[in-house]
């Protein structure tokens, strides 16, 4: 395989510092339609204290950003993530060839309410592909883009454009874990590659979807891990635990409670809906109960009126969330509420070199890395090398895919069986 011009990207101790303003600017309710057309949520090296990087960044002016604090295992615990491997780059030896018109599929919400996060992953394929295309003329490769706005429903209608178009040899997302359960079986019937650079919903590999593999670690690996740190490290004796009723929230959730185990408040557990604004009641369970910490699983179109009116309500305790919140949206639209939250990611910093290809890139229009962004660059490299490699069916593709071994910017990519990475770690935030 051939190796990135960017190796030294992989050293998290040089992490990109990544403005929040210039993130924020994209609306995720109003996202420019240059940047989303409807159709055609890194592992470091060092430890947290060398780790200085961000999802959102700290801006110039000193305004709230979402900053990386440390990575832990699964029992809570920092651990010393060490560069290991040199990433794969998408450019290869600029040897390639391919016919005209070859694509690779983008599913995921690229309007509406959450867009922010499929944007992320979007921009980060986005990088790839120009890298790939610069290098290779022989081999010119688009992404086509689908917008499914997070929503089940209208995934599944474009589930069939995507899988009806013979260029499209294989798939980055779908993006969230609803519209995964909701399409997936569309895609495993037609034989496409589907890789998701976020849908974390532990039960998504146990459906027999041998085309179906996850980009980073799920929530049973992240639930577990984050309420271990919050009981074994933070020492949070209450914590009340909130989810957003999707397939996503409810899940994560569900892993979190046991670990949490007597610390989980049954009192004050509770759930909200997808589109909420008025969270009066459950605010009101929650300041009864007088927590620790809040734990809410879900997005961060709905966290972040949910931890305003935490504190507007003087709820104090510590407001915990994953990596559905953890986008500079989440403080773009929360504010000073945000202050001190604690978010968790199966996904780490941005490098600095690839942080400022990111922004750089027209298409990009200025953005800075958001959650998932390192791993739709990595995912679609993947999907690059494939085609490179002289696969010109979806088929092929697939089979390549469940034999990679490889290093990205972000992690080791290898898959087991069952379409999940045989290890990753989680990252602790923090805003500040």
């Amino acid at each position: 395989m051939h190796r990135r011009s960017m190796r030294s990207a992989l050293v998290l101790v040089a992490v990109a510092t990544l403005t929040l303003a210039a993130c924020s600017s994209k609306s995720a309710d109003t996202p420019s339609s240059s940047a989303a057309p409807a159709a055609s949520g890194s592992e470091a090296s060092g430890s947290a204290a060398a780790s200085s990087g961000a999802t959102g960044g700290a801006s110039a002016g000193g305004a709230l950003a979402i900053n990386a604090e440390l990575p832990i295992d699964k029992d809570g615990k920092e651990v010393d993530v060490a560069a290991a491997g040199t990433p794969v780059s998408p450019a290869g030896d600029g040897s390639a060839t391919c016919a005209a018109g070859t694509s690779i599929g983008m599913a995921g919400a690229l309007t509406g309410a959450n867009a922010a996060l499929g944007l992320n992953i979007l921009y980060g394929a986005n990088v790839a592909i120009d890298e790939h295309n610069k290098a290779n003329p022989g081999c010119q490769v688009t992404i086509e883009q689908f917008d499914t706005e997070g929503d089940p429903q209208k995934a599944t209608q474009v589930a069939p454009q995507i899988v009806g178009d013979p260029n499209i040899l294989g798939l980055l997302g779908p993006a969230f874990s609803t519209e995964t359960e909701a399409t997936e079986p569309i895609f495993f019937q037609a034989g496409l590659l589907s890789l998701t650079a976020s849908a974390t919903r532990t039960s998504l590999t146990t459906n027999g979807w041998t085309n179906f593999f996850r980009g980073l670690a799920n929530d049973g690996v992240q639930g577990p891990a984050v309420a271990s740190y919050l009981v074994n490290t933070l020492g949070f004796k209450k914590v009340c635990v909130i989810d957003d009723s999707s397939s996503y929230g409810a899940g994560l959730a569900d892993a979190v409670k046991p670990v949490l185990g007597d610390a989980a408040d049954t009192s004050c557990s509770g759930q909200v809906k997808a589109g909420d604004k008025d969270f009066s009641a459950t605010v009101q369970l929650v300041n009864g109960a007088a927590p620790d910490a809040v734990f809410y699983a879900g997005y961060y179109a709905e966290a972040a009126p949910f931890v305003q009116q935490l504190r507007d309500a003087g709820v104090t305790a510590a407001f915990v969330s994953a990596d559905g919140t953890n986008d500079p949206q989440f403080v773009a639209q929360g504010g000073a509420a945000t202050k001190d939250a604690i978010l968790s990611c199966p996904c780490g910093p941005a490098p600095e070199e690839f942080a400022a290809a990111y922004t750089a890139l027209p298409a990009n229009q200025g953005a800075t890395p958001g959650v998932y962004s390192v791993e739709g660059y990595d995912l679609t490299t993947i999907m690059l090398t494939g085609i490179d490699s002289g696969i010109t069916d979806r088929a092929a593709l697939i089979d390549y895919v469940k034999n990679y071994d490889g290093y990205g910017l972000a992690r080791q990519y290898k898959w087991d069986a069952t379409g999940e990475l045989g290890a990753s770690v989680i990252w602790i935030y923090k805003v500040s």
